[in-house]
């Protein structure tokens, strides 16, 4: 059951916790001299801005008063280089800080896809797969701007400050007091706001995390959609999800100008009050006037600074919050993982047995209990029973995908599955599933996908065992044909024959089929019981079927049920019991409108 659907919002209240930041840190220590290059270069650039200012002043109070023209002149050489500088140097800061941003997302997120690799299939049981893809995407981007760009800029800010106080100060001492003054009430202001502003942010980024997790499972299930025509619910759905984004975003705005607002208003005042002290002591020859020009632009760039600290800031308290998202899915522990130290699984000839096996998805709720049987090498065991008796999860967990609650499955009498390598397990394992996922790429890549080194007659042999190779002929590039996303060019029998081959491709020791002709037409299910055959030979299979037709060749067959195994016997000898089997394979031969079974 899903910890979280797509119209639950994630709570992502945490407080500021310099523990994820310092953590983050090892990425940025990557790009260190690229960091530290560009702050120098910002530096520079804001230093060769902050002379404008001067020049004006110097411009006023000397050179046209004087009218000295080689000074203005000078004057003017020296603002249009100094310009120059400055734009080139942030243009070379902004380069090298781009390349940083996209190298710290790259990183991040290739740790987290590479750990998302590892995770059970209970982690992706229990989330919507759109919310896993804003983590990867969303959350990443913004949280490598903050560790790149965002940590310069802080830093940045703060010297840009110290720089305009002291170029004020140098200016006229009691002006600048002056504009310092107001700073006490944009401090006051800031404090009231951002608790707000953080918690609308965050609202925002949990109402567009919906709206993906909404958008991620209606394309994936847009068939089912149009054959139920819920087309309109659908977009009634959709414009819910819209509009609270759109609500939440609009309310974050406005706290968010609500900040500038305060910021521009209360430069204005300060602008106005220092203009008006500067020209009452103008008049008594106090300050100049290209003192009072002079001080007037830095009213401006004394206040942008503190209010992009006050922006940052908040930036920092939201990417936190995405910080702990994106770690805690790092940290996710990987409950199906090699033990330490765990060995290969040598070459096996495929015997499995279970031994007392207990099963839950959910601690207290169980699927199996005590479940013991073995299967023989080169044996084939047929799984039937009703829906949900447990007949998927005896593959699964032959296959380890989920780790057991109770007992163990041992291979060979001797190797528990648990205390070996899953590479070394799972490359023994051919494994066909009821979902027959089909890449995007070439038909050849999909069959080659498990086995990588498998040469181009290899996959056509697969492709042909398995009665997949006339229809794939028939395509228009034949092996090279390019397939979409999940395979929606294909019908569901092409793509099933095509996850056949590709299991069969694999040569394993142990088969696995779960329902693997279930969406395969009667003629062509005849002509692949043949290769089947061919291919179980030597082969330990265990195969789950609905039409029972086809497991009549099994050499046992385990009916499940009640959390535990209710019959067991040949085909023939299931049916001279008359029990549970023999009612399930009367009643579907009755369905199938054939004369009742009996025993040979």
């Amino acid at each position: 059951m899903a910890r979280n659907k797509f119209d639950v919002d994630e709570t992502l209240e945490s407080p500021f916790s310099f523990a994820h930041l310092k953590r983050a840190f090892k990425y940025i220590k990557r790009h260190k001299w690229q960091m530290i290059a560009a702050f120098a270069l910002s530096a520079l650039a804001s230093v060769a801005g902050l002379f404008g200012p001067k020049i004006m002043q110097w411009v006023l109070d000397d050179a046209v008063p004087n009218q000295d023209y080689g000074l203005l002149g000078r004057m003017a050489v020296l603002f249009i280089g100094l310009t120059l500088v400055s734009i080139a140097f942030t243009t070379i800061r902004s380069r090298i800080m781009a390349h940083v941003s996209q190298d710290i997302i790259y990183d991040i997120r290739e740790d987290l896809f590479a750990h998302l690799q590892k995770l059970p299939f209970s982690y992706y049981d229990s989330r919507p797969a759109g919310k896993i893809l804003v983590r990867v995407i969303n959350y990443v981007n913004s949280v490598a701007d903050m560790l790149s760009n965002g940590i310069i800029n802080m830093v940045l800010e703060i010297v840009n400050i110290v720089f305009i106080v002291v170029f004020m100060f140098s200016t006229d001492v009691t002006l600048s007091w002056i504009i310092i003054g107001g700073l006490p009430v944009f401090v006051a202001i800031i404090l009231i706001l951002k608790p707000r502003q953080r918690k609308a942010w965050q609202r925002q980024s949990n109402k567009n995390s919906n709206y993906n997790a909404y958008l991620a499972e209606s394309i994936d299930g847009v068939r089912v959609s149009q054959l139920f025509t819920r087309q309109e619910e659908n977009i009634g759905i959709m414009r819910r999800l819209a509009e609270a984004c759109r609500q939440a975003w609009l309310k974050a705005i406005y706290i968010n100008n609500s900040v500038w607002v305060c910021s521009e208003v209360l430069t204005q005042i300060v602008f106005t009050v220092m203009y008006i002290a500067g020209v009452y002591w103008m008049g008594g020859a106090f300050v100049s006037f290209g003192v009072i020009m002079a001080m007037g632009n830095y009213v401006s760039r004394f206040w942008q600074p503190i209010t992009n600290l006050a922006n940052i800031y908040n930036n920092f308290i939201n990417n936190i919050a995405y910080l702990e998202r994106i770690f805690e899915t790092m940290d996710e522990p990987v409950v199906v993982d090699d033990l330490p130290g765990a060995p290969d699984l040598p070459e096996i000839r495929g015997k499995v047995t279970f031994r007392d096996v207990t099963f839950a998805y959910e601690p207290g709720i169980n699927i199996l209990e005590h479940l013991n049987f073995t299967v023989e090498a080169g044996q084939s065991i047929a799984l039937v029973g009703p829906t949900g008796a447990g007949k998927t999860t005896v593959v699964n967990l032959i296959s380890r995908f989920y780790n057991l609650s109770g007992g163990a499955v041992i291979v060979d009498d001797k190797y528990d599955i648990s205390r070996v390598t899953l590479h070394s397990l799972r490359t023994q394992m051919g494994i066909m599933l009821q979902d027959s996922f089909i890449f995007s790429g070439t038909i050849m890549d999909n069959i080659r996908y498990g086995r990588l080194d498998a040469t181009d007659d290899e996959v056509m042999e697969a492709a042909k065992a398995v009665r997949a190779h006339d229809f794939i002929c028939e395509m228009e590039r034949g092996y090279y044909t390019e397939v979409n996303e999940r395979g929606s060019r294909l019908s569901q029998g092409q793509k099933q024959l095509i996850a056949f081959a590709r299991t069969l491709l694999s040569d394993p020791k142990i088969l696995i089929l779960d329902e693997a002709t279930s969406s395969i037409d009667t003629k062509t299910e005849r002509l692949l019981q043949e290769g089947i055959q061919a291919l179980l030979k030597g082969r330990t299979s265990l195969i789950i079927a609905h039409r029972l037709s086809t497991i009549k060749n099994c050499d046992r067959i385990l009916y499940i049920g009640n959390k535990s195994i209710l019959e067991e016997g040949s085909h023939d000898e299931l049916l001279a019991k008359h029990g549970l089997y023999h009612a399930l394979y009367t009643a579907q031969a009755q369905d199938q409108g054939v004369p009742a079974p009996a025993a040979n």
